[in-house]
């Protein structure tokens, strides 16, 4: 079995209880093998990378992410400590929202769907590709020595396609549905600290953003960005009793968030 660096053990010990003892020697493969492979981060490459790639007991690196019990949510919060603890000690917890698509075929890889693919698209010509689509959460640091903002990805989750739930008879969720699940997650790790979520224009849903502002025991703070034009409405009020015809699906229009500068200079 191959030995790591000091280092790279003590940065370890906050996952050796997450894993069984006959598990944890073939996660430490895995995971150098991970960091020093330079193709796709497969089993089998990190195998090769790692001189394990003909060893006769190879299936039991594959069964640690097919077959044995482990919680990747219990890694993801401590992964989620690292950083906080050498970057953020105090504070704001600035997490970022994003979706992420890995381009995959295959029959037997149920999940997968059509999606934009954001790379390969332009204003002119919109691409699709198919393959896993990935709902990330990463907190947004200001490394010192590389003089910006770092996203570190701790958390990711599987949102497959409205196809996928329809076929097995299942609760599609939305887009929108997986970071409030997350950052709820995010609050219960973290409930003394100030969270703040930051996405692109995709999570605009004044649903997510009404059940971030009910998270307990603290708020979570959303920012996203949204038209100066866009007509925002109250909830629908409650059904009457009598009341005929069909439910109302929205209140009363909010005033426009629409603002004219007098001085041009000032926007």
């Amino acid at each position: 079995m191959r030995t790591l660096p000091t280092t790279m053990l003590h940065l370890l010990n906050p996952f050796v209880p997450l894993f069984s003892r006959r598990v944890w020697p073939q996660v430490q493969v895995l995971l150098a093998g991970a960091i020093l492979v330079p193709d796709k981060r497969t089993v089998s490459a990190v195998l090769r990378v790692m001189g394990l790639g003909q060893t006769e007991q190879f299936q039991r690196y594959h069964r640690v992410l097919n077959r044995a019990t482990w919680s990747g949510r219990e890694v993801s919060r401590a992964l989620l400590g690292l950083p906080v603890k050498t970057f953020v000690p105090s504070g704001s917890l600035v997490i970022g929202v994003d979706e992420t698509l890995e381009r995959r075929w295959g029959k037997k890889i149920a999940a997968k769907g059509i999606y934009g693919d954001p790379v390969r698209s332009t204003q002119e010509r919109f691409v699709k590709a198919s393959g896993l689509r990935w709902v990330c959460l990463m907190l947004l640091v200001a490394v010192p020595w590389a003089g910006c903002v770092w996203a570190l990805p701790f958390l990711s989750v599987l949102a497959p396609s409205e196809r996928y739930a329809a076929q097995r008879c299942k609760h599609h969720k939305k887009i929108t549905d997986w970071p409030r699940q997350m950052l709820l997650l995010v609050r219960r790790w973290w409930p003394e600290r100030e969270v703040v979520a930051v996405a692109d224009s995709a999570y605009a849903s004044l649903r997510l953003l009404a059940s971030c502002r009910r998270f307990l025991p603290k708020p979570v703070t959303f920012i996203t960005r949204l038209r100066l034009d866009a007509a925002l409405y109250d909830p629908a009020p409650p059904r009457r009793a009598g009341q005929m015809g069909r439910p109302r699906l929205k209140g009363e229009r909010l005033p426009n968030l629409s603002v004219v500068a007098e001085d041009p200079s000032t926007v």
